[in-house]
Parts: structure tokens; C-alpha cells; sequence
């Protein structure tokens, strides 16, 4: 085994555990471990001073390569001598290569051999990431320690997808150790393989060979299970050398974090303790506290009795309870301030506890304290329970899938939305990823907020209002970053019991804790106070009667109405064709979870080119359609072999299809300008029906 630039040191490992405490040393400073890294994506951890993350123990930040390399540029960090310099920052930093932001921008990039290729939301400017320039880049930035460019894929993906990106991951890394040369810093590999064991376990054997510093488990939090990401995390931790660090990323609250450690696992970072600060959430020795609820208004003491922090040692619960509540941003610096300090003494816990050979006792003790919220206010009271909230409300009902998320039944139909995925995760990555909505909503040069026309979302089907929730939180989040265009969502329902049944069932339906949908269902209409140009409203009755009511033609639609088994009349010629006439005008994109044959036909039929979006689920992809002003290249387009597929098919045509009708109708598809030698040349204004 070639030894590591970090000089790492193996301390202890835990009796009865995997825990390992260890030391290391990079360019800046020696680093103890466990250790958590608080996450500095543009050179700033969001709302904090760097003097508050050195004072709370920080030993190493992270920042991102991707967005540091589209701002300031690597050629500023040159000038200024490095990152340390720029942001007076004298401990560590570790710089993420890109691979997940580029991940999560699933059309506005493509992939090769060669690397990634994407726009960027600064200037538009067409850039590629290669391993080469991912390298390059973090070298200017000059952190301690540089990760490799991977191939970041969903956890969840299938084996014959993981493999692929397993085999690209592997070859960039080792091109990413050419490119680094004779540099003093550090560089980590990255395993790959979803959550096929054997897909790890190739990963491994593949990179561990190779002269890296430490060893990354990469691919997880992102859609998979509580269990399988912990078993996920074993495996792979008992399959990376000893000798060097290990580090599982983008995880998590503190409860994953201890669960890590026990598996073996030397070095975390996640967004979590800053994003939560921000809505009232702080982690303390009595669990998890929300500050924003109205028991904590009165409340003449510190957050937490047991934190030495400077939060803590200075402000009382109802002074951080009132910042919530008026939203304003000190509170998210003294909160935030506090869940890092948390962070970093568990931490401090966790390894004395290793050292001194009393970590599985710490272990069991903790575990049972970390998840548990408001302790010592809880929402009922114990000695005598309020009875539940019955879980059914007209046809519909709760339903908890095995893996733990809630979804909306129809007990009518038996039918379930987003049977196999959370709501929410199926609604971030089918509807928000892929329509570029936090990219979309930015600001181009020369546009102001004022001036810049609003995206438009129409939400059809709006359900337990996951889609349009996960619309609102990334946009949210785009908008904390810099400035942006507007956004208005209007949602279709006729029937809102779904959504009723939801938010009386919050903790199950987390997202829905945001506030913005109560108000719909009460009001019919939301309007942020922090953002005046974010706003959503329901349009409730029947879609295809009340389509003509809305007068804002949509930039993006999220289709998810119940099946056409349950509901026939959404997926046919005339629901398309009526869909079609409305904003065809415009440039604008459908996303829905059907690959029926039957429904894509109706699609085409009707004027609408096609292509394949991303998989969910048991489904291996999903739809797009696009009106002909917004076909072009950089979608995946159903082309001549899905057309011979159809010719084949047993369900070519509509259900809604006289026999009469199919011979014309079959030539309508065979003559799409989609399919002719180059579909998207000169792209018709519109394809009659």
C-alpha cells in the first residue's frame, strides 16, 4: 500500500464496533477523527462568520469545485494566493470535485468518455468538466484536500446504469491522478455502485490498488432507504484499507452521522445543520427542538442546558423562537452557529469515548436520544394520548411503505402515489431536476428581478402537493444563492381531500411543515412574505373545464394525474390535444411518470414531440413532451428504434381510438416531423391533429 501525503495515523478502533479514532495531518493542520466537515459550497458556510466555525472547532470546511469554478473562477483564486487567502480560512478545506451538481442537472448537461458537458448559470457560457479540469481547477483553488471527478448516479439506480457509471468513474480517477502531478495536496477516490454490493465491492477493488490519499463512499442520501444506506455504508467501509481515512458524503443529521461511525466511517459533511437552522431546527443533549413552534414563545432559557456554546451561553429559547417566527437572518446565524458547535462536540464525544474504550455504551445511549423532538415539550401529552388522527378521509387513506415514507391511496382503485419512492424525492428528481428550475429561475445578464419574465408552472394534479411543494423549496433555495426571476405555480384539482389528508398527517409528510400548502388549501392561494415574487394557486374543479380559466401560459407543466386505469379521460387525444392548443405558442416541456405506449401516442397525435425522462421507481424512464418550439437536441427525443417498437407493439393506439380511425392515425405518428432525418432542424409552429 503506498503511503498517503496525510500521514494517517490509526488510533483505536471501538470494542464490539467498527468506530475508528485516527489522526492526520494536511497542508494547514493536524485533523482528529471522526470528524465533521460543515459545507462552504462558494467559499462561505451559509450565514456563518469563518471566526464562529474556527471558535466551534471546524477543522475542515468544504467548498465545491463546480460553483467555485464558475464564480469567482479559478483565475481569482490564482491572483489571490488560494482559497485560504480569500476567505481567511488558516485550517483546512476540502474541495467536492462537481460530479453531484452535475448529477442533479440531468438536461442541461450530457456525458461522455471525455467528461461533462454543461451551461453555465453565471454567464451561459458551454463548459466541459473533464477529471483534467476538475483537477486543474481544484489545484488553483489549492485545497488540502482535492476529490476525484465521479459519475454520481442515483442510489437507486439499476445495475446495468451503476455498472456504466461504476467503469467512468474508475477510469477518471485514475486520469485525476495524472492530472494531479507532483501537487502537495491530498486526493480521494470515490466508490460508486448504487446499492448492488457486488457493484461496491468491483468499485473498490478497482480504486484501492491505486496511490490515493483516503477513500470516499459516494452515491448514497439520495434516495435510498434508512437501512439500505447503512448497510450500504458497512459493506463498503469493511472494503477500504485500513490505513487510510474514509469518508461518507453529503451525510448527515446526527444520528446518521453516529451510525457511520459505528460502521467504520472517519469523516462526514452535510448541509443539514445550516438548512435546518433556517426553519427553527436545532439538535441539542434533549434531541431534536423546534424552535418555531408556539410552546417556546415564552421560554426563558437556553436552547440547550448542556451546550457551552456561545448561542447558548447568551440567548434563550423565546428570543431564537421570535427570529424564527419574523424570519429574520440572525436567526439563522445563531442557530446555524449552535448545530454546528453540536456537531463538533458530538464529534469530541465520539472519539474520546473510542479512545477510552466506551463507545458502545455512548453508542446505545445516544442513539436514543438524537431523533427524538421536543422532549421536553412534546405535542401530546404522554400520561394521556390524544387518539390518532384516523388515516382516512373520503376514498383515500395514508399509506406507509415498507421502506418508511407515507403515500396517498385511492382505496377505490387501490392505486398509490409515488408507490416506490418518497413523494417528495420522486417530485425532486421526475419534475424539479429535470426541468432546470433552480437554473431557469436565475438571472441572465442584464436582467433584473423587476423586469424578468416569472416562470410559470402548471401543476396538474396536484394531490398531497408534493410536486408543487418541491418546486417552491428549490426555488427557495435558488434565491438564497442570488437573484431571481419570479415563479408562479398553479395547481389543478378537483378533488383536495388528498392534500387535506396529508397535512393532517404532517409528520408522516414532512415537506408539507413549510406552511405554503395549508394556505392553499385554506385560502386557495399562497404568496410568500420572503420572496414577493413567489406565488401559487389553486384552481379547483375539473382540469379540462377549468383549463381555460388561466390566462399565463405555462413555461413548465408537472403532469401526475392518477392512471389511465383510474382516470382515462387525462391520458387521451382530446386531454392532449386540449393541453396542446393551450400553450403551444410558447417553448414549453411536460413531465409526467407514464411510458405507456398508448398515452405517448396520444402525445404525438396531438402535436407534441416526445422524449424520454428520467427513471423512477420500477420504471427505467420516464416522459417528456415538449411543445415544437422547445424540441431541440439537448433532450433525449424518442427517435426510429422507438418507432419501430411501436410498430411492433400490441397497444398502438388509444383507447379512445375508433378502428376506423387507426389506419390515419398510424400514418399521423409514422409522419411526425419528430421522426423525420433530422427532427428538430425546422421544428413546425405547430403539428395539426
Amino acid at each position: 500500500m503506498v503511503p498517503s501525503r496525510l500521514d494517517f495515523r490509526l488510533e483505536a478502533v471501538a470494542d464490539g464496533s467498527r468506530a475508528r479514532a485516527a489522526v492526520f495531518r494536511t497542508l494547514h493542520n493536524e485533523v482528529r477523527t471522526p470528524l465533521f466537515m460543515p459545507v462552504g459550497t462558494q467559499a462561505t458556510v451559509k450565514a456563518q462568520l469563518p471566526e464562529a466555525l474556527e471558535e466551534s472547532g471546524s477543522q475542515i470546511l468544504l467548498a465545491n469545485t463546480y460553483h467555485l469554478l464558475l464564480r469567482p473562477g479559478p483565475e481569482v483564486f490564482e491572483r489571490m494566493g488560494g482559497i485560504h487567502r480569500f476567505m481567511k480560512w488558516n485550517r483546512s478545506v476540502l474541495t467536492d470535485s462537481g460530479g453531484f451538481q452535475i448529477f442533479s442537472l440531468p438536461h442541461s448537461r450530457s456525458m461522455s468518455e471525455e467528461g461533462a458537458i454543461f451551461q453555465s448559470y453565471v454567464d451561459g457560457r458551454t463548459i466541459l468538466l473533464s477529471p483534467e479540469r476538475s483537477i486543474l481547477t481544484q489545484r488553483s483553488i489549492g485545497s488540502d484536500i482535492m476529490m476525484v471527478l465521479d459519475q454520481c448516479i442515483s442510489s437507486t439506480a439499476d445495475r446495468r446504469s451503476a455498472r456504466a457509471a461504476l467503469g467512468i468513474t474508475q477510469r477518471w480517477a485514475e486520469r485525476s491522478l495524472a492530472a494531479r502531478g507532483d501537487s502537495p495536496q491530498s486526493l480521494f477516490a470515490i466508490v460508486q455502485g448504487a446499492l448492488h454490493q457486488d457493484l461496491r465491492k468491483e468499485s473498490a477493488e478497482g480504486l484501492t490498488p491505486l496511490p490515493f490519499d483516503g477513500f470516499a463512499i459516494g452515491g448514497l442520501a439520495v434516495g435510498e432507504a434508512k437501512a439500505e444506506r447503512e448497510d450500504t455504508c458497512e459493506f463498503t467501509a469493511a472494503l477500504l484499507p485500513s490505513e487510510k481515512p474514509r469518508y461518507l458524503m453529503g451525510v448527515g443529521t446526527p444520528l446518521d452521522v453516529l451510525e457511520a461511525v459505528h460502521r467504520g466511517v472517519d469523516m462526514f459533511d452535510c448541509i443539514i445543520p445550516t438548512q435546518v437552522a433556517k426553519r427553527g431546527t436545532l439538535f441539542t443533549s434533549r434531541g431534536i427542538v423546534q424552535l418555531r413552534r408556539g410552546v417556546y414563545k415564552f421560554q426563558d432559557s437556553p436552547a440547550d442546558p448542556a451546550c457551552a456554546c456561545p448561542v447558548c451561553s447568551k440567548y434563550s429559547r423565546a428570543y431564537l423562537h421570535h427570529l424564527t417566527k419574523t424570519q429574520e437572518t440572525l436567526g439563522w446565524q445563531l442557530m446555524g452557529q449552535h448545530n454546528i458547535w453540536f456537531y463538533h462536540r458530538m464529534m469530541d464525544e465520539i472519539r474520546a469515548a473510542i479512545l477510552s474504550g466506551t463507545f458502545l455504551a455512548y453508542y446505545h445511549a445516544r442513539r436514543r436520544i438524537l431523533a427524538v423532538e421536543d422532549m421536553d415539550f412534546p405535542t401530546s401529552d404522554a400520561a394521556r394520548p390524544a387518539p390518532p388522527r384516523p388515516l382516512v378521509l373520503g376514498e383515500y387513506e395514508v399509506h406507509t411503505a415498507s421502506e418508511g415514507f407515507s403515500s396517498i391511496r385511492n382505496t377505490t382503485s387501490g392505486e398509490i402515489m409515488h408507490s416506490c419512492t418518497s413523494p417528495i424525492i420522486e417530485a425532486q428528481s421526475l419534475y424539479v431536476d429535470q426541468s432546470r428550475l433552480a437554473e431557469r429561475a436565475r438571472l441572465v445578464p442584464g436582467e433584473s428581478p423587476e423586469t424578468a419574465a416569472p416562470l410559470i408552472i402548471w401543476d396538474v394534479g396536484l394531490g398531497a402537493a408534493a410536486n408543487a411543494m418541491a418546486a417552491i423549496l428549490a426555488y427557495e433555495a435558488a434565491a438564497d444563492t442570488g437573484p431571481v426571476r419570479g415563479l408562479q405555480i398553479i395547481s389543478f384539482e378537483n378533488d383536495l381531500d388528498p392534500l387535506r389528508l396529508a397535512l393532517r398527517h404532517k409528520k408522516r409528510f414532512p415537506y408539507l411543515e413549510h406552511g405554503a400548502a395549508d394556505a392553499l388549501a385554506i385560502r386557495g392561494a399562497w404568496h410568500s412574505r420572503r420572496f414577493p415574487r413567489l406565488s401559487w394557486h389553486l384552481v379547483h374543479g375539473d382540469f379540462k373545464e377549468t383549463l381555460t380559466q388561466v390566462d399565463a401560459l405555462p413555461d413548465f407543466i408537472f403532469y401526475d394525474m392518477w392512471s389511465g386505469r383510474t382516470q382515462s379521460d387525462a391520458w387521451n387525444i382530446a386531454a392532449f390535444q386540449q393541453l396542446f392548443d393551450a400553450c403551444h405558442a410558447k417553448p414549453c416541456a411536460l413531465f409526467t411518470y407514464t411510458t405507456s405506449t398508448a398515452a405517448r401516442v396520444a402525445m404525438l397525435a396531438s402535436g407534441w414531440h416526445l422524449a424520454r425522462g428520467v427513471g423512477t421507481g420500477p420504471k427505467s424512464e420516464t416522459t417528456i413532451a415538449l411543445t415544437p418550439s422547445a424540441a431541440n437536441a439537448s433532450w433525449d427525443l424518442l427517435d426510429q428504434s422507438w418507432l419501430a417498437r411501436w410498430e411492433r407493439s400490441h397497444v398502438q393506439f388509444p383507447d379512445d381510438l375508433p378502428p376506423a380511425s387507426q389506419e390515419a392515425f398510424a400514418r399521423r405518428i409514422r409522419e411526425h416531423p419528430q421522426f423525420a432525418p433530422d427532427p428538430v432542424a425546422n421544428p413546425p409552429d405547430r403539428q395539426p391533429a
